[in-house]
């Protein structure tokens, strides 16, 4: 995991200020970058850097600015490591070494080092040193190339690295090992050793060390990064710093949720545990890393809405979601009507975009991708009101359909003539809110008595409706033109009465009334107000009575009447009259008949036949009085002559087929002496068919 290493060396470089003793040598587990210079010899003055005057006990040429690191071996072969100089200023710089070992003991301060060098300090070049494969010195004494011969070296050796800059500027350098032998270190994962075996990741959702926090300070549990960074590995712990200088010196790690702030960099340390051996080497082995906590916190800004308040509804229709709060196009939006709500998460506004509010307001709740949030209000408000006042309207019947009237629904003042609206008509109040069956003939709409709807809209779209009373006008008539039964050869006087605007007759007059008008129907156009109702009269003529049938009896005439207006009057000269319909009296003979009603008008006249009535026959064959003929009769209509026994029985019929006569037989068999009954019975041949009937006794005489 190089990264890491990188890392690791970077901390050692700033924090070596407190590493300048051999008992306080650093572990090195694997190659490693220094970024900054020793400076001083610590608390105790060891080695005599510079090979120049090993084991004399002077310390003119011994360690100056120095750090101390240590390692250990974990498979034999050779070992040759490099000291470079880096960064801007690594020409001319002069590291020297001493290399102590093995397994050398930091209390000898006269120690001989196994191997000694330095670099020189040729300005124009970058001076490495180091052990190598080529050089066959021990230790470098001036004039040479600062490599000196590379070592031997077996497993659990333990090795004590001085390095020394005796140059005054800032000296980053890299030490990197080399050879066939292998650093002890716990930090595995590409080897056959199997203490790691799997890559540490980085901490972070992207692992790249980078955390994403909601604030510049908040509380954070590093705890819980733990778990990704050692990635299963077994026997590694990590701890976490406020400072790379406590993660190197190991101190005042933090172990519980502390308030972290964005503008600090943190380091963790991935240590290993050896669960043979606390004391092990490999448990002074450690990686670090870098934790960079991103605030990811946003803001919202307040912002208002404001909609149509329709028809005085007292609330309005909002789409939540156009509020411009500064919400991002990934951030999740929730909505709730009171701040108490989005705290507690409560009554949540479910459909955002159709939301029906008074005026007042809501809040809304942003969430990132990171699960920052933050909250702003929303106010709700109304635009100015569209007012209009309801109306009403008055128009004249439509004659042909006096229960409606055409009207003009544009006449309706529901608004002020200076008002900018737009004005539509519904014939219902649910119609006019829901835009429905508008009314498009609104200039010259018919319909009774009642309501229509206008919905008045501003240039917003914003609406209120008034509502128009419609009054048809009913029309007024005459209450004393009324209709008249004359004689069909009179005439009348017709009077619509007073209180009218005008009048119009269908006889041209413009008059009250008209006089000497006959049978007919009549109209007069009369004028109230505006409106012209016509109003029809007719003068019928008297029904006349109809004789529906004269009895003849003996010389009892009786007329019977039907239709007219009783009561009638009978005459048989048109001179005198009487109530009774009966004359008495009567000889034999043609006579006309006169009947008139209550109207006295005209009287209708019937020709009345009284027949000569034969009241005995003696059917001997003589000639004489031998039948009953009637056959004078014979041009009547209906001519029956009809003979009945004592008892009633009718015992003979004379009609067209025996010439209307009787014999005095039944069925050719002569019936016995004595007195029977007749009637004859025609129907008179006028426009009426007027029926006539006479009646009486004959008497027959059978020699035996």
């Amino acid at each position: 995991m190089k990264k890491y290493i990188l890392l690791f060396l970077f901390f050692i470089a700033q924090m070596a200020l407190a590493q300048q003793d051999c008992v306080t040598a650093i572990p090195i587990c694997s190659d490693a970058a220094i970024t900054r210079t020793p400076n001083g010899w610590g608390n105790v003055h060891e080695g005599e850097v510079g090979c120049l005057t090993p084991s004399t006990g002077s310390t003119t040429q011994g360690e100056s600015n120095s750090i101390w690191l240590t390692f250990t071996i974990e498979t034999a072969g050779t070992l040759t490591f490099v000291v470079t100089p880096t960064g801007p200023n690594a020409t001319g710089i002069d590291y020297d070494f001493a290399l102590f070992g093995p397994n050398h003991n930091c209390s000898n301060l006269k120690a001989d080092p196994l191997r000694c060098s330095y670099a020189g300090i040729n300005s124009t070049i970058v001076n490495p040193t180091g052990l190598n494969m080529t050089s066959t010195d021990l230790s470098e004494g001036g004039g040479g190339d600062g490599f000196v011969k590379y070592i031997d070296v077996l497993p659990g050796q333990i090795y004590h690295l001085l390095l020394n800059n005796y140059s005054t500027q800032i000296a980053p350098f890299t030490l990197t090992f080399g050879g066939t032998a292998k650093l002890l270190t716990p930090f595995d994962h590409n080897s056959t050793h199997t203490y790691q075996p799997n890559p540490f990741i980085e901490p972070g959702p992207t692992q790249n060390g980078e955390i994403p926090v909601c604030g510049a300070i908040v509380n954070y549990d590093f705890a819980t990064l733990s778990t990704q960074i050692i990635n299963a590995n077994p026997n590694f712990i990590v701890k976490y710093y406020a400072s790379a200088t406590d993660a190197v010196d190991d101190i005042n790690p933090i172990t519980a949720p502390t308030n972290i702030n964005v503008a600090n960099t943190y380091t963790y340390a991935i240590s290993y545990v050896d669960p043979n051996s606390p004391t092990s080497f490999l448990n002074q082995c450690r990686e670090y890393g870098q934790i960079k906590f991103l605030d990811k916190s946003f803001t919202l800004n307040p912002a208002s809405l404001t909609s149509c308040s329709n028809n005085g509804s007292g609330t309005a229709l909002y789409d939540l979601s156009t509020a411009t709060v500064g919400a991002l196009p990934v951030h999740v939006l929730q909505y709730y009507p009171s701040m108490y709500d989005l705290t507690h998460g409560t009554n949540e506004i479910t459909n955002p975009y159709m939301y029906v509010s008074a005026e007042g307001s809501v809040f809304v709740k942003a969430t990132n991708e990171f699960g920052c949030t933050a909250t702003a209000e929303i106010t709700l408000k109304f635009y100015p009101l569209v007012t209009a006042t309801d109306a009403s309207i008055r128009s004249c019947f439509i004659e042909s359909n006096p229960s409606t009237a055409l009207f003009n629904l544009g006449n309706a003042s529901v608004t002020s003539p200076t008002a900018t609206t737009t004005k539509r008509y519904f014939p219902s109040l649910t119609d006019a809110i829901d835009a429905t069956n508008e009314i498009l003939n609104f200039n010259a709409y018919i319909a009774p008595s009642g309501f229509v709807y206008v919905r008045v809209s501003d240039a917003r779209g914003c609406y209120t409706i008034a509502k128009i009373t419609l009054t048809v006008i009913a029309p007024v008539t005459s209450s004393v033109l009324k209709d008249k039964i004359i004689c069909m050869e009179d005439t009348t006087t017709l009077d619509a009465g007073p209180g009218f605007k005008s009048y119009e007759w269908s006889t041209g007059a413009t008059t009250q009334s008209i006089s000497k008008v006959g049978v007919g129907t009549y109209w007069v156009k009369l004028k109230t107000g505006d409106c012209v109702a016509t109003q029809k009269v007719t003068i019928y003529p008297s029904e006349q009575p109809v004789v529906n049938g004269i009895d003849v009896s003996n010389t009892t005439l009786t007329v019977n009447v039907i239709g007219g207006t009783p009561d009638y009057q009978y005459s048989m000269d048109k001179i005198l009259w009487q109530n009774s319909n009966t004359f008495t009296n009567i000889a034999r003979g043609t006579y006309t008949v006169y009947v008139k009603d209550a109207y006295d008008c005209d009287p209708i006249e019937v020709t009345v036949v009284v027949p000569n009535l034969v009241n005995l026959i003696t059917p001997n064959g003589d000639g004489v009085n031998d039948v009953v003929d009637y056959s004078a009769l014979a041009g009547k209509q209906n001519l029956v002559l009809s003979i009945f026994d004592r008892y009633g029985t009718k015992i003979h019929q004379g009609d067209k087929t025996n010439g209307y006569k009787w014999d005095g037989t039944i069925a050719g068999k002569k019936i016995s002496t004595g007195t029977y009954w007749y009637s004859v019975s025609w129907n008179e041949n006028n426009k009426k068919n007027t029926p006539f009937k006479f009646s009486g006794w004959i008497v027959v005489k059978n020699r035996e």
